[in-house]
């Protein structure tokens, strides 16, 4: 009987040193926040991401987009070919990565056309 309580009480303390082990080692420290604040602020503007292959369209567009002279979201440079970086545009028919519809107002955001200095 002697046997069973010792080995009883032994399992038990293994089982609680283990789940103590699991706890502290998945509890939340001052060095898990820091990098979640500094990766959040290098998100960019969701119209950054908007480059490559644009279409325009009338109806069932991606965007709204509004063309500005001055205080744009994003500057543009049109191009034929190497539309792979942010603030490049080639005009396609088809086979487009988004399509835009360009208004006059309630645009998702704006952007200004330019021959250098593109992107957000």
């Amino acid at each position: 009987m002697k046997k069973r309580i010792i080995y009883a009480v032994g399992i038990l303390a293994l089982g609680s040193i283990s789940l103590s082990t699991y706890a502290f080692m998945n509890s939340p420290s001052d060095n898990d926040a820091a990098p979640k604040e500094v990766k959040e602020a290098s998100v960019l503007p969701s119209h950054c991401h908007v480059y490559g292959e644009i279409k325009v369209v009338d109806y069932g567009e991606d965007y709204q987009v509004k063309i500005v002279d001055y205080g744009e979201d994003l500057a543009v440079k049109t191009v034929d070919y190497g539309e792979d970086n942010e603030g490049l545009w080639k005009f396609v028919e088809y086979g487009e990565d988004y399509s835009v519809k360009f208004v006059d107002y309630g645009e998702d955001f704006t952007i200004k056309y330019v021959d250098y200095g593109e992107g957000c």
